[in-house]
């Protein structure tokens, strides 16, 4: 049974661990929050005697976390997200639109697409911050890792208000000099003599397009990368076909679309956000001004043809 201690724990030792944790050392968790080493140390000094573990160890690497350390990190981070929110929240206090929302996005779509639609939004509420949280994982929006988030797959989540903005049309594409070089492909069977960019890992993407598209297999790319915007780079950069947003394609350096008969397919594309903020000024403009900018883009090009 738990001592009463262990629930009178302070979040500041929570947050001192999950520093160790992540930076891997009592020096590089002390820069990473702005305090001295000797504090952190005892923090995690305090933090281990009131819940009776040994949460380090040290070796000649720095300090390795025990299973006890590693079982407790996902419980601090969710804190840290819930203690994140809550100060964006206290900001926002006040009429109007203001204070800190943060957003969630892909690399590509916060890289390419969005730097418009935040600028638009910050010119009409100048008070508002935003945060942008690139990943090309899920961020959780029910553990407070984000406030909003845009998604290429329906939420599930009952707790989430969702909008579907379009489809994003994704096709192949290669630079011009690259076509010039190789020969443009009149079939898929052609694409057997091209160079192709495409994922490392074995991800439900590749096995989707695998299914449609049989050549679309990693040992058939002769450039990997599991970053998106890396290999719409090489795309751009001349390295060989890949598949990008037909949206993307149309700027400059403007790529060429190949067998788009053959070898095209919609990206269903969400702006969600939890249900407990729909009702938040600086939430709710930041929502409505994704959906409309997301839409103008779909629309401009970028969306799958009707």
């Amino acid at each position: 049974m738990d001592s009463p201690r262990t629930h009178d724990i302070g979040w500041e030792l929570y947050r001192s661990c999950l520093a160790v944790l992540r930076e891997g050392s009592l020096s590089a968790a002390a820069r990473a929050l702005g305090l001295t080493q000797p504090t952190i140390g005892r923090h995690i000094a305090a933090l281990e005697e009131a819940l009776g573990l040994v949460l380090f160890t040290r070796s000649q690497q720095g300090l390795l976390p025990t299973e006890a350390a590693l079982a407790l990190q996902s419980h601090a981070e969710a804190m840290g997200h819930a203690a994140a929110a809550l100060v964006r929240a206290a900001h926002a206090q006040g009429g109007g639109v203001r204070g800190t929302v943060r957003v969630s996005a892909s690399h590509v779509i916060g890289t390419e697409v969005l730097p418009p639609v935040l600028a638009r939004l910050q010119a009409e509420h100048p008070e508002l911050t935003v945060e942008l949280a690139l990943s090309d994982r899920m961020h959780d929006l029910l553990q407070r890792e984000a406030d909003i988030a845009i998604r290429m797959a329906e939420p599930r989540q009952e707790a989430l208000v969702a909008r579907r903005v379009g489809a994003v049309d994704l096709g192949l594409h290669a630079h011009p000099d690259y076509l010039r070089r190789q020969g443009t492909p009149q079939s898929l069977a052609d694409l057997e003599g091209h160079r192709l960019i495409g994922f490392d890992a074995e991800t439900p993407f590749i096995r989707s397009a695998r299914q449609r598209f049989p050549a679309w297999q990693r040992e058939r790319f002769s450039l990997r990368s599991d970053s998106d915007l890396a290999q719409l780079a090489c795309i751009r950069a001349g390295l060989g076909l890949g598949i990008c947003q037909t949206g993307l394609a149309l700027r400059a350096p403007a790529l060429v679309r190949v067998l788009p008969g053959d070898f095209a397919w919609g990206l269903e594309t969400w702006v969600v956000m939890h249900e407990d903020l729909r009702h938040s000024p600086r939430c709710r403009a930041t929502f409505d001004a994704l959906v409309a900018g997301l839409q103008r883009y779909l629309a401009d090009g970028a969306g799958v043809p009707a």
